[in-house]
């Protein structure tokens, strides 16, 4: 059994520590609070990366503790009008993503709709608080607009982003020290606050957690951000300036940051682990989508490194401990804080903060991809939603694609095997018409999974002459082509062999690996390591599947019994990866369902990938 990673050990600790995400390091354990949406966002990152299914159960009990039946949110205080407690609509949202359930979508919403009541500064900037007028704080950007972003994309609310980038794009402007590149911790536009500087409005010291929130917030927007918005390319510029500065001021020796980030090394300044996660995160992440540069990667190792011979240590009870973690940082209130270099140094330090732990498990679920992002750099893996084109009403009634599509989340999703594709640093991109090769010179992975049968869309569109041609000249060319069929109830056969023929391979219209209940070993395929596309041998579960045959150029690399499950042809300078089920959906990836642990989909779906991206490259 492979060694554990120090973020899947984290999460174990989180879950023995804290049952349910009742956090008993906070002021009022059980309270909704950001401290506990930082933490379910860091076992989400990890959940995503390793697909331990203990991990969504955990987020999801959390979530439950305040989200009643009916969609309300136990202990909400709306009147606060606070961007703090917006943070943990993020592990609302990923639950409503995954389930479907209302409840979830009227939390939601309503933590959507509490944002439009937000008072904002005269430039439009959220305030941070209702007690904090005029004045927009770094944590607000985290806080905030990664949770409008995913909002914005589960549902169809476009012109929220024009928003979401004018809130980034504020501080980038008006909270940047043209000095250092840092960003200050806060920006009062009134200018009327005892900590503003009378000039600018900004707070004195750069606060280490402070550019950690700002950094966080920019590469997470990212995700749903569209890749046609104009702010975009904004957007990644910002991220870009401020991560240059931090690799600046990033200590050359332990490669952590220090508390007050550019005045290392002055008395009483210290490494902060909340901060210093928080940065490996955003750099790793960074790199991996493509957003900074590989030079960055060495900057996020070092960090990690740093990271863990600096902080982390193991208690009495054999559980992890993370070390160092300043726990709070703001400006004015009650009693006053001053926003000072003496200010930030004479808060305390603890252990296991859970704003520290949140960013160390976001950060650890990077580092465990770190290893392998340079591969799929400049690889666009294009998932096909033609052919496969069915629909369903989401919660707020919108007609939405789904079935095999990167971005479903649900049992039938293939937002984890996206998930594979993108630990090599590839971009998933998705066709929704019929391929035209001025698309498919765009990508160099294309997949197309159980194309549709009238009593799944009872307006399928069939694979024909003219499509097949397109594809196959693509193929020609260089392309991978990933072809996932499935069983003759669930999926056409007859049109698709219009295509896999070309190759030399025939789907045959039988059932076959047919499961009867959870009768598993009926649905288990063997595959070996042996097989020239899976580096690893695996025992995968294929339910209900047709057959194929081979011939030409095609191969069977893994078969059952008399049956080819899964075969590889070479045409021209491309490859084809066929096989008979779409075995690796979200339901047999994601570890939240009952398939049994010997069965290891996700693994095998992360070495498809691999084998994709790599022959993709020759």
């Amino acid at each position: 059994m492979a060694e554990k990673s120090p973020s899947q050990t984290m999460a174990e600790t989180v879950i023995r520590q804290w049952p349910d995400g009742v956090i008993s390091t906070v002021g009022h354990p059980g309270a909704w609070a950001y401290e506990e949406g930082v933490l379910l966002d860091g076992m989400a990152a990890e959940w995503h990366t390793t697909a331990d299914g203990a991990d969504f159960h955990y987020i999801k009990a959390a979530v439950d503790r305040y989200v009643t039946p009916e969609g309300t949110i136990t202990g909400y205080k709306a009147d606060a009008h606070t961007l703090d407690d917006i943070e943990m609509g993020r592990a609302v949202l990923l639950v409503y993503r995954v389930t479907h359930q209302p409840k979830y979508y009227k939390a939601a919403k309503f933590l959507h709709d509490q944002l439009a009541l937000q008072p904002r500064t005269a430039s439009g900037g959220y305030w941070h608080k209702q007690i904090y007028p005029n004045q927009m704080w770094l944590d607000g950007a985290y806080m905030a607009e990664p949770f409008r972003a995913a909002y914005a994309a589960t549902f169809q609310e476009p012109g929220d982003f024009d928003d979401i980038a004018k809130q980034l794009l504020l501080m980038d402007e008006h909270m940047r020290d043209p000095k250092t590149g840092l960003l200050r911790h806060g920006w009062d536009e009134s200018k009327q606050m005892p900590w503003a500087d009378k000039k600018t409005g900004l707070s004195p010291e750069a606060w280490g957690r402070a550019m950690g929130w700002y950094a966080m917030a920019l590469v997470d927007t990212l995700d749903w951000m569209p890749k046609d918005h104009p702010e975009r390319a904004e957007l990644i510029a910002a991220l870009n300036r401020t991560m240059a500065a931090v690799v600046h001021y990033q200590d050359p020796k332990s490669g952590l940051w220090w508390q007050v980030m550019d005045q290392g090394g002055r008395k009483g300044n210290y490494f902060e682990s909340s901060a210093s996660c928080m940065f490996v995160y955003t750099l790793a992440k960074g790199v991996r989508m493509g957003y900074l540069t590989q030079s960055d990667e060495a900057s996020a190792r070092r960090g990690w490194e740093g990271i863990q011979k600096q902080f982390v240590t193991t208690g009495p009870d054999g559980l992890m401990v993370l070390n160092g973690t300043v726990s709070v940082g703001g400006l004015g209130g009650k009693p006053y804080r001053s926003g000072t270099y003496d200010y930030y140094l004479s808060e305390k330090v603890v252990s296991n903060d859970a704003k520290g732990v949140g960013a160390f498990l976001k950060a650890g679920s990077e580092m465990e991809q770190a290893a392998t992002e340079a591969l799929g750099q400049g690889r666009t893996v294009l998932v096909d939603a033609w052919f496969n084109s069915q629909t369903r009403k989401n919660a707020a009634g919108q007609t939405e694609l789904y079935h095999y599509k990167w971005n479903d989340d649900t049992n039938d999703g293939y937002a984890f095997f996206g998930r594979a594709f993108q630990r090599y640093g590839a971009q998933l991109a998705t066709e929704k018409a019929a391929p035209t090769t001025a698309d498919l010179k765009k990508a160099q992975i294309y997949v197309i999974a159980s194309p549709d049968i009238p009593v799944k869309n009872p307006n399928p569109h069939y694979m024909d002459k003219a499509s097949a041609e397109v594809i196959a000249a693509w193929v020609k060319a260089g392309g991978v082509l990933l072809l996932f069929e499935n069983d003759p109830a669930n999926a056409d056969i007859e049109h698709l062999n219009t295509l896999s023929d070309l190759f030399g391979i025939h789907y045959n219209a039988v059932l076959t690996n047919h499961v009867v209940g959870n009768d598993y070993p009926a649905g288990a395929v063997t595959i070996p390591a042996t097989t020239g596309v899976f580096a690893h041998a695996h025992q995968a579960y294929m339910k209900d599947t047709c057959s194929m045959t081979v011939k030409g150029n095609a191969r069977a690399v893994v078969t059952k019994g008399s049956d080819v499950m899964i075969a590889v042809a070479h045409y021209g300078k491309g490859t084809v990866f066929a096989v008979v089920d779409p075995w690796v959906y979200n339901e047999y990836t994601d570890r939240r369902n009952h398939l049994p642990v010997e069965y290891d989909n996700f693994s095998s779906a992360i070495d498809l990938a691999g084998w994709a991206v790599r022959t993709s490259r020759r």
